[in-house]
């Protein structure tokens, strides 16, 4: 099972799943509509996973907002 990176929505990992590949990773989606807004913000979608495991492996030294 995945989760959708657009809705979050739990995916099985089917030959009929609407999927798309991106940066050599694979995704999974619940519908077309999902995976068309995924098209059109795949590296924002990308950069916020980035950013939520970076901040899980971090231990809370993330601080978000402080430039």
């Amino acid at each position: 099972m995945s989760r959708d990176p657009i809705c979050g929505a739990k995916v099985p990992e089917g030959a009929d799943a609407p999927r798309a590949e991106y940066k050599t990773r694979m995704y999974f989606f619940c519908s077309e509509t999902c995976r068309e807004r995924f098209a059109h913000a795949a590296e924002r979608v990308r950069v916020q996973e980035s950013a939520k495991s970076g901040s899980l492996l971090s231990f809370g030294k993330v601080r978000w907002g402080v430039a």
